[in-house]
C-alpha cells in the first residue's frame, strides 16, 4: 500500500472486500453504510474511579464527545454503532449522563445503536436514546461483536481488549487498529482506558492511533502515509 510520506488521519482500505475507513481518532466508517463505528466508550468509568477515592480531572466524557462530534462531521455519517461497552458501570443520573443527553439532543436525526459488551449491564434501562442491537449482529460480509471471536463465514468487527503497543524510544502505549485474517479490532474509543499490548504475527497488520493520526505496520516495517486508521 503506497500513499504520501509521513502518516495522515485516515487510512482508507479494504477490509473483507469492503471499502473501509479508519480514523486516527479511533473510529472506523463503513461508507457503503453511511455508519461510522467504535467500540468501548466506557461512559461513567471517571465516575466509577472518583466515588472509589481516587482524584480524577473532570470532563472525560465531554472530551471524548468532542472527539466524536468532529468525527460524525468529516465523516458524513448517518449512524453511529457502538462495539459494546458503551457504560463502565452502574447509572446514578451522574454529571456524564447529563453530558451524554445534551450530546444526544443535538443529533436527534442520528441513528444511535449499541451491542451489549461485559460492561453494560445497565445499559437497557440508562435512558440513553439508543438502540439496543443485542450481543451480535451479521451485516454484510461482517460479524459485528463485542469480544473476539472465530466465525466460519464472516469477517468480525469488535474491540473488548482495547488492543495498543509501545514504539521503540516511546514509555506510552498507543491504541492500535487490529487486523487480523478473518477479525478487526478497534481499539478503545474512550482516552481514558487502559490497554492489551499486543504483539502482531505473520499475516497481520495494526494501524497506529499518535495523537489522531495513523501508521500502519505490516510486516517487519512501518508503512507510513495514509489514503492510497488503538
Amino acid at each position: 500500500m503506497a500513499g504520501d510520506p509521513g502518516p495522515a488521519a485516515t487510512l482508507d482500505l479494504a477490509i473483507a472486500g469492503e471499502s473501509m475507513r479508519l480514523y486516527g481518532e479511533r473510529a472506523l466508517y463503513w461508507p457503503k453504510r453511511e455508519r461510522l463505528l467504535i467500540a468501548d466508550l466506557h461512559l461513567g468509568k471517571g465516575d466509577v474511579f472518583r466515588r472509589a477515592g481516587i482524584s480524577l480531572p473532570a470532563g472525560g466524557t465531554s472530551d471524548d464527545l468532542g472527539r466524536l462530534d468532529r468525527l460524525l462531521e468529516v465523516s458524513g455519517a448517518r449512524e453511529l454503532w457502538m462495539l459494546g461497552d458503551v457504560l463502565h458501570g452502574p447509572v446514578n443520573d451522574t454529571a456524564w449522563q447529563r453530558t451524554w443527553r445534551d450530546w444526544r439532543a443535538r443529533h436527534v436525526g442520528l441513528r444511535v445503536a449499541a451491542l451489549v459488551g461485559n460492561h453494560d449491564r445497565a445499559l437497557a434501562r440508562a435512558g440513553l436514546g439508543l438502540e439496543l442491537l443485542g450481543e451480535a449482529v451479521d451485516d454484510g460480509p461482517f460479524a459485528l461483536r463485542h469480544a473476539p471471536q472465530d466465525h466460519p463465514s464472516l469477517h468480525v468487527l469488535c474491540g473488548h481488549l482495547h488492543p495498543c503497543v509501545s514504539l521503540p524510544g516511546m514509555r506510552r502505549r498507543w491504541p492500535v487498529f487490529w487486523l487480523r485474517p478473518g477479525l478487526t479490532m478497534l481499539p478503545a474509543f474512550s482516552a481514558f482506558t487502559g490497554g492489551a499490548l499486543i504483539e502482531r504475527r505473520a499475516g497481520e497488520a495494526m494501524a497506529i492511533c499518535v495523537q489522531g493520526q495513523l501508521m500502519l505496520l505490516r510486516g517487519h516495517a512501518p508503512v507510513q502515509g495514509a489514503r492510497p486508521d488503538v
